[in-house]
């Protein structure tokens, strides 16, 4: 087992990452990655290694901010501030081609919950579709299908507003 001050030092960036595509807020995403290392340092003797030490920090993460959300409900839906975005595949390129960061995020927020998430775990995160699949608690398949779907909505969104600007 590696050192908890290595596991901080090299998944902090991660996590923080990942909860401030769910937060949208750079100080409550701070509060809650500090908050997942310190769940985790309780909990070390619990992860059994049956999946990588990134994927059960993010379940952590995720957990934490559903508790945030259930005790505040205020955080619906806020608009995203400008994300470092991590292309992985040639097709996820096409995706996002011609499309400024901001305008893609703004783009997304028309996707269900679900889709958002797999998207911004996909893209901002840069996990494994089975990395995904651990996080959210579904299968790897199921994350591929449901990144595709959103990937395709947001195409025919962009190809119908070209369309309409030209009319």
């Amino acid at each position: 087992m590696q050192d908890i001050e290595e596991i901080y030092k090299q998944y902090f960036k991660v996590v923080n990452k990942y909860l401030f595509c769910l937060t949208h807020n750079d100080n409550l995403a701070e509060e809650l990655t500090q908050e997942t290392f310190y769940r985790a340092v309780k909990k070390i003797g619990s992860f059994k290694g049956e999946c990588k030490i990134q994927v059960w920090l993010c379940q952590i993460a995720k957990n934490l901010w559903y508790d945030e959300i259930k005790k505040n409900k205020r955080y619906k839906s806020i608009e995203g501030e400008d994300l470092e975005l991590i292309a992985i595949e040639d097709t996820e390129k096409i995706a996002i081609q011609n499309t400024s960061k901001l305008e893609l995020f703004k783009k997304m927020q028309s996707l269900d919950n679900q889709t958002k998430e797999v998207m911004y775990l996909r893209l901002t995160g840069a996990l494994t579709f089975k990395e995904i699949a651990d996080i959210l608690n579904k299968t790897e398949n199921w994350a591929r299908v449901t990144f595709y779907r959103g990937k395709q909505k947001l195409l025919k969104e962009e190809k119908e507003n070209g369309r309409e600007k030209r009319m």
